[in-house]
């Protein structure tokens, strides 16, 4: 087989087997560049099928619409809308639960399934169990994460407070539905599958508990193939409008798909940003390692040149080099990166309730990774192989001219004097070869910015928790009312146990308008001076309310192209509907969603109400939380309770795991990239000095300091690397802020000295285990060998 081969490819073949060492360190870093890109893009396709698997085939609406009550003979109407393929009409509402197993209340979102057979729309999986019987009203189909959570099988009961009163609903089925693969509990960031469930029960019992007999307040659409869904979305709201309308609204926006159109979005940035840094270090290293060989190479390129090689030839010959070298790291990361996306993607299926996560080998991402890698190669290889052609043969027959070295340099003579003879020579070498340095200095310098720019995200998150939960939501429990009250629903709640004090909001459904920029969204009115609700601009200062005038979240400001002082046309979408022409008088810098606040008092006076209130904010005694628990859910008029406390301890568990294993994944490529750098240089180096440190071992000098001189220069480039990286590691984690950060939500820039510092501690010790491997080698150097190689 080897004498088939040219005499390039056999001599391609010596210089890979000698060079292996550093080939798989390259090897290594360009595995863990394209397996990132195979783990964003792979899990990303994987999750994309397993949603589209199921949107399909349980029939997943495409418009949805929620009223106050509408007769049912409008949908008879909505199904004659141009565009329209079918349409199917329902009965939604939030409740609380009181289970046993829990010291606080829970939210349930009940939805109603026809009386007879299936949901044309937003139809259901059952895992376990049966179909609710119609003639048994308080029997239910409950969502599978909530029914995991609690142990709960068809048989058990939950009681549940509906229209205010108790009730024990019978689990008969454990199901899913596509409308809720993302179940976010009330108020919280995460879905929290222990305080909030989906009930599915038939319609006629909904229609009794709440008053609705003929009517609904829920309308899903489906769309035919040529259908323009604004259109449709514009006819839907002229005729519910009469009916308490809130606007209509496409898929983009539904709450479950809008959330998984983001967590994947996350992917695609990640696809984006951090391979890039794996292969620009790869294409640096290849780049040394050649330049080095050409260098040592340059008689037996003379030679080929003599022999009549062509400079073609030559130059594809150490191009052919780096493409081999890039391929065993493609091979490997393609394995890694499939591995890592079928982790991904079970992190992922924690949050996102597919019924079955169908496994996808995206052909375009092997591709991506693939040619992207041997681009970065072949770019690292060009200049040495241009210079290889370049030689001429009768030039490259004679030794490489010798270093010229000289007193002076960098450094100053008077720091030389004051060193010993080891450090001396570190530190001539470091500053003669400056270009060298700098290279290495890059490379360890990109691993620990890919440390800072990825560990910043736990910072972000302590950031945002700290934001939102002890800044700016200070209140210790959040109610909402099932209908819009009067003040003596503020006065009741001051008189639960435990309640210290109550401060009443109101929330309206509205659409923003500003010239082409429409939003659909709601208004929260607060108190001025509130200090259950706070709102802080973006320098982290408090904001008040203005008493006239809206003031946004920046986010919503960004989307509507508006700034302080600007108007905005605000048509109210409950009530009488008035239209209202705002200022803006202030923005406000939040995280999470895209929002809008105004002074109660002056909400209440534009839309002609007096003490109107749909929810309030409590500050509760921790002594006596529980006895709130239980007396909250005795009230009628209550919809939804969420506990502050509750909803972060949710947050920590779900992120616990999660945390623990992105931490050990960034920590070990972060370190892949440092141990590789410090390796190829400290074994260039030994290359081009074994000569120089055989000869001082013969003068006298022991293994330790000849190994002190070799990896003192590598050692002092890494602790020059660490604050480098770390500024470059700031701005890596600003550039993932922008590509990460949606519609839906904003992630916070926020970096601590522990991040810095671990992940300057991953450096260290990645280094220190590339430079004991190097270390062995200098102690089984053979003196006699070594001197008697020729340069």
């Amino acid at each position: 087989m080897v004498a088939l081969l040219s005499a390039l490819d056999r001599k391609l073949l010596r210089d890979l087997w000698r060079l292996r060492g550093q080939g798989l360190a390259v090897g290594i870093i360009i595995a863990c560049g394209v397996g990132i890109m195979i783990m964003a893009l792979g899990s990303l396709a994987s999750l994309k099928e397993s949603r589209s698997t199921y949107y399909d085939r349980y029939r997943f609406a495409e418009v949805f619409a929620d009223v106050k009550r509408a007769p049912d003979r409008m949908l008879a109407d909505l199904r004659e809308i141009p565009g329209v393929k079918s349409a199917e009409t329902r009965i939604t509402r939030i409740v609380t639960l009181d289970i046993e197993r829990l010291s606080e209340p829970a939210n349930a979102q009940l939805v109603s399934l026809p009386d007879e057979g299936r949901p044309l729309l937003n139809d259901l999986i059952v895992y376990e169990g049966r179909w609710p019987n119609l003639s048994r009203s308080e029997e239910a189909i409950i969502s599978r994460a909530f029914a995991e959570a609690h142990d709960y099988h068809p048989g058990d009961t939950v009681r549940a407070v509906l229209n205010g009163r108790a009730r024990d609903i019978e689990i008969v089925g454990i199901g899913d539905s596509p409308e809720y693969v993302w179940t976010l509990g009330i108020g919280s960031l995460l879905p929290d599958d222990k305080r909030f469930g989906v009930f599915w029960m038939r319609r006629q019992a909904l229609e009794r508990a709440f008053d609705l007999d003929g009517a609904f307040n829920n309308v899903t659409v489906s769309l035919l193939p040529n259908a323009i869904e604004q259109d449709v979305i514009d006819e839907m709201d002229r005729l519910l409008a009469p009916y308490g309308a809130i606007g209509a609204y496409g898929r983009d926006t539904q709450f479950s798909n809008a959330f998984v159109e983001s967590e994947m979005g996350q992917l695609v940035a990640m696809a984006r940003i951090i391979p890039p840094v794996f292969l620009i270090v790869s294409a640096f290293l290849i780049h040394a390692i050649l330049s080095r060989l050409i260098a040592v190479e340059r008689q037996q390129i003379g030679l080929l040149k003599a022999f009549g090689f062509t400079n073609t030839e030559v130059a594809s010959h150490y191009i052919k080099m780096a493409i081999v070298l890039s391929l065993f790291g493609v091979i490997g990361g393609l394995l890694i990166g499939r591995q890592l996306a079928r982790l991904t993607t079970y992190i992922y299926s924690d949050t996102m309730r597919f019924p079955e996560i169908v496994q996808v080998i995206d052909s375009t991402a092997y591709a991506s990774g693939t040619s992207a890698a041997i681009f970065a190669a072949v770019l690292g290889a060009m200049s040495a192989a241009l210079k290889a052609a370049r030689l001429k043969p009768a030039e490259a027959m004679n030794p490489a001219p010798p270093t010229v070295y000289k007193r002076g340099g960098l450094l100053p003579g008077w720091l030389l004097d004051r060193l010993d003879e080891p450090t001396r020579m570190i530190l001539r070498h470091s500053t003669r070869w400056p270009a060298r340095a700098l290279m290495t200095v890059f490379g360890i310098a990109a691993a620990m910015a890919l440390l800072v720019g990825t560990l910043f995200a736990f910072d972000s998150t302590d950031e945002m928790i700290d934001t939102i939960y002890y800044r700016t939501d200070v209140f210790d429990a959040a109610v909402t009312f099932a209908e819009v009250k009067g003040y003596d629903a503020v006065t009741e709640l001051k008189r639960l146990p435990g309640v210290l004090d109550v401060e009443p909001n109101r929330g309206v459904y509205v659409r923003f308008r500003n010239g082409v920029h429409t939003e659909r969204g709601s208004i929260t009115a607060i108190k001025a001076g509130s200090e259950a609700k706070r709102l802080l601009d973006a320098d982290g200062q408090m904001l008040g309310v203005a008493e006239a005038g809206l003031t946004l979240s920046t986010q919503l400001a960004e989307m509507l192209a508006v700034d302080v002082g600007d108007r905005l046309i605000v048509e109210v979408l409950e009530g009488n509907r008035p239209t209202l022409e705002l200022s803006v008088t202030a923005l406000a810098d939040e995280y999470i969603g895209y929002s809008a606040y105004m002074d109660l008092d002056t909400l209440g006076r534009l839309l002609g109400e007096t003490r109107v209130v749909s929810g309030a904010y409590l500050m509760l005694d921790p002594d006596r939380a529980a006895a709130f628990s239980d007396a909250v859910l005795d009230r009628p008029q209550v919809a939804s309770v969420a506990l502050r406390s509750s909803v972060i301890d949710t947050f920590n568990e779900t992120l616990e795991d999660t945390i623990t294993i992105m931490m050990t994944i960034y920590s070990l490529i972060g370190g892949a990239i440092a141990a590789g750098v410090v390796y190829n240089a400290a074994r260039i180096s030994l290359t081009e000095r074994g000569r120089e440190l055989a000869s001082l071992r013969v003068l006298g000098f022991t293994r330790g300091e000849a190994a002190y001189i070799l990896l003192g220069e590598q050692a002092l480039l890494v602790l020059f690397a660490i604050p480098i990286g770390a500024i470059l590691g700031a701005g890596f984690a600003h550039l993932i802020v922008l590509g990460m950060s949606t519609d839906l939500y904003r992630v916070p820039y926020a970096l601590s000295p522990s991040t810095r510092g671990f992940s300057a501690l991953v450096v260290l010790l990645a280094s220190l285990g590339a430079a004991v491997l190097v270390a062995q080698r200098i102690r089984n150097l053979d003196l006699i060998e070594v001197l008697k190689t020729r340069e």
